[in-house]
């Protein structure tokens, strides 16, 4: 999943999408099954970058593909974050909704 999936399925989740969106979230992967495809991949891509250290530092490995793998670790680990947060601005609000 890359960062414009991730933000689309965000778009979704908010409700923010349109007509379109909410059409697409019925026939769609459940909410749980978004969250566990974007860490899953965001472990994998980590470990790649792991991967691509490990190489450099025994001389095999090239610069230009360590630093490649860990941008792209690193804007995997932005998009759960911001999802993170999210998820709990709404769970916070929810709380704070009399009953």
């Amino acid at each position: 999943m890359n960062p414009l999936m991730a933000a689309r399925a965000y778009a979704q989740a908010q409700g923010t999408g349109g007509a379109t969106a909410g059409a697409a979230v019925a026939g769609g992967p459940e909410f749980s099954q978004l969250l566990s495809n974007v860490m899953g991949d965001m472990t994998q891509q980590t470990r790649v970058a792991e991967a691509n250290m490990t190489q450099a530092v025994q001389g095999q490995g090239s610069m230009i593909d360590v630093v490649t793998s860990i941008s792209s670790a690193e804007a995997s680990l932005q998009t759960v974050i911001a999802v993170r947060d999210q998820v709990i601005s709404a769970y916070q609000e929810i709380m704070r909704m009399p009953i």
